[in-house]
């Protein structure tokens, strides 16, 4: 079903949005002082969507050059985000209006979309054969 689209990208952030509106929803609701969580969780999926879209536009890239330039360039894009990540980490743990373990679960909100994806469509699937 999703894994056919050509546009799979764009469906897994237009989940994720609409996942991380929903958890922040909950949080405004669920939480009494909300404002530290919902800013920690929305500045580390927005670094995750963007991690995201670097990952698609090296994928892009990189297949388009010899195997010997895409290696290379696909290790310095790893190191660049993950240093990304870990920028955004080291200002989550300092900054005191910011939720450190809310950012670490937006950074990985991405991940969990695709999993979810994968596992509602497996069932799908199953269930229609």
């Amino acid at each position: 079903m999703m894994f056919n689209d050509e546009n799979l990208v764009f469906h897994i952030i237009r989940k994720t949005v609409v996942y991380s509106l929903i958890i922040i929803g909950i949080m405004f609701i669920g939480l009494k002082d909300a404002k530290p969580y919902v800013l920690g969780f929305i500045f580390g999926t927005t670094i995750g969507i963007l991690g995201f879209k670097l990952i698609e536009k090296t994928a892009k890239r990189a297949v388009t050059m010899e195997s010997s330039k895409a290696y290379t360039y696909s290790i310095f894009h790893y190191f660049i985000r993950y240093s990304i990540y870990a920028i955004v980490l080291i200002i989550a743990a300092i900054a005191d209006y910011l939720n450190f373990f809310t950012t670490v679960l937006g950074l990985f909100m991405i991940k969990m979309v695709i999993v979810i994806s994968a596992f509602i469509n497996t069932n799908y699937k199953k269930n229609k054969d």
